[in-house]
């Protein structure tokens, strides 16, 4: 049965960075992954599409034909492929929404405030299985000190805490008519209880692994049953205990210990190489040559264990 992540997000978000991000994670473990594009604009993906929507229609051949602007272009776009729904091969059976916002939310707090609300809309609007994802956060710390740690802004929990924070943003919301405003808006998200956010920073093999574990647990890929090779090595792999990151552990990594585990990796990459480096010369030397019709997969970081 195929599993499919409905990945939304404003511009700049990081959706194709992620789409073509976890294209090549999926790969890498085994997992087969096809890519559907659906943005009449995107003109130039990194990652092959299995089907995309600017072979049915073009956001600049509607523009031209219909004398639209952009944003029209694309609703129009929309209605097209509606109207044409059996171009989109219908195997999504299971369908969740993955909507991405970029984690420079987070130094504002009228940007996060706003994020929590459309985050609030995409879900119930969407009506989907569905995960909000703040990207770029490795990024996190180059933006300066946050007032809260970053659990307060993925659990979105006492949301009352960040107000005074909103009044020095912004001095005009000081003004008593803001106040009643500013209370019912976050009143309103913590009595729904449904938003709350997983992190990622898509070139770091952990983070990519502990959303795609989340991503599996909300689409029911992961309490299903294993379908050929592919999916029995990964859950072997998680049953022997491959282990997330937590949001602390995201925290300390992203935030208050990023340039001492830079560095660490770092070494940790130098360390790699000169190793490859001894074992290609001293393969030089014994003058062995590896047979070039034996390929060795990539490592992606898992062990596969076999059954006795």
């Amino acid at each position: 049965m195929p599993f499919a992540q409905l990945v939304i997000g404003p511009p700049g978000s990081g959706k194709s960075t992620y789409c073509d991000g976890m294209h090549q994670f999926l790969s890498a473990i085994g997992r087969k992954c096809s890519v559907v594009n659906l943005d009449p604009a995107n003109e130039h993906t990194s990652y092959p599409c299995a089907l995309d929507i600017r072979d049915l229609v073009t956001l600049e051949e509607i523009m031209e034909h219909e004398e639209l602007g952009p944003n029209g272009g694309v609703l129009y776009a929309l209605e097209e492929l509606e109207e044409n729904v059996e171009w989109l091969q219908v195997g999504l059976d299971r369908l969740g929404a993955l909507h991405l916002t970029d984690s420079y939310c987070l130094t504002l707090p009228s940007l996060y405030i706003s994020t929590l609300l459309l985050s609030l809309r995409s879900m119930l609007q969407l009506d989907l299985p569905h995960l909000n994802v703040l990207t770029k956060i490795d990024k996190i710390s180059s933006y300066g000190p946050l007032p809260f740690d970053l659990e307060f802004y993925t659990e979105a929990q006492d949301l009352s805490d960040i107000l005074p924070y909103l009044l020095e943003e912004n001095p005009v919301m000081r003004h008593s008519k803001f106040e009643g405003l500013n209370n019912a808006v976050v009143e309103l998200v913590e009595d729904f209880g449904l938003v709350a956010f997983e992190t990622l920073a898509v070139e770091d093999k952990k983070s990519m692994m502990t959303l795609l574990q989340a991503i599996d647990r909300a689409g029911g890929y992961a309490f299903g049953g294993a379908e050929g090779a592919n999916d029995t090595v990964w859950q072997v792999a998680v049953r022997d205990g491959l282990r997330g990151m937590s949001v602390r552990d995201v925290q300390e990594r992203w935030i208050d210990r990023k340039e001492e585990f830079d560095e660490m990796e770092r070494r940790e990459m130098e360390e790699e190489a000169a190793r490859v480096r001894e074992g290609a010369e001293a393969m030089d030397e014994d003058g062995e040559e590896e047979d070039p019709e034996i390929k060795t997969a990539p490592d992606s970081g898992i062990k596969v264990v076999r059954k006795p």
